[in-house]
C-alpha cells in the first residue's frame, strides 16, 4: 500500500472530536490503536426497517455523568460485528458509518454502538479511522484544541 499524497496529521492519545452527522460539536474521545473499529457510547438502541433497509435509532449523551444535550439519531445499519471487549467476551454490535472530525480532518469511519457507561470516554477512535493519515503521539493530548470551558464543565457534570 503506497503512502497517501497528503501529510499525516498528528493526534494525541485523547482528543475532542466532532460528529457532524449527529450535530455533535464536542465529544471527548480516546485514541485507541489497540481497537480496530471506533466505538461510540449509545443508549436505547432500537432497530427498525425503513424502505426495506435495516436502521437503528439511538441516543448519544456527549457528556460524562450527564444527560444534558442528548442527541437522538437514526442511521442505516452498516454491519454487525462480534467485538471482543478488553475483558475478553465477544458481543455482537451494530456498526454505523459516521463522519468524524479529528484535529481538523474529517474521515468517514465504521463505528460500533455500545453502552460504555462504565468507561471513561464516550468514544474510542480505532485503527480503521486512524489509518487515513493520522499519527498518534501518546505523550500529548488535545492537539485539535480543547472544547470551550462551558463544554468542558458540562462534560464533568457541572452544568
Amino acid at each position: 500500500m503506497g503512502r497517501s499524497s497528503h501529510s499525516n496529521t498528528l493526534t494525541g492519545w485523547r482528543e475532542w472530536v466532532a460528529l457532524p452527522d449527529l450535530r455533535i460539536d464536542w465529544i471527548k474521545a480516546k485514541i485507541d490503536t489497540g481497537a480496530r473499529t471506533s466505538s461510540l457510547h449509545a443508549y436505547d438502541l432500537q432497530e427498525f426497517e425503513r424502505e426495506g433497509e435495516q436502521w437503528v435509532r439511538f441516543t448519544v449523551r456527549p457528556w460524562q455523568d450527564s444527560q444534558a444535550d442528548a442527541v437522538v439519531a437514526e442511521l442505516p445499519v452498516h454491519d454487525r460485528r462480534a467485538v471482543r471487549s478488553s475483558s475478553g467476551h465477544a458481543q455482537e454490535r451494530i456498526v454505523v458509518q459516521l463522519m468524524i472530525r479529528l484535529v481538523d480532518r474529517e474521515v468517514l469511519a465504521e463505528v460500533t454502538l455500545s453502552n460504555r457507561d462504565e468507561m471513561g470516554f464516550r468514544m474510542l477512535i480505532g485503527r480503521e479511522a486512524l489509518r487515513r493519515g493520522f499519527v498518534v503521539d501518546p505523550a500529548r493530548s488535545f492537539l485539535g484544541g480543547r472544547a470551550p470551558r462551558e463544554m468542558r464543565r458540562r462534560n464533568r457534570g457541572k452544568e
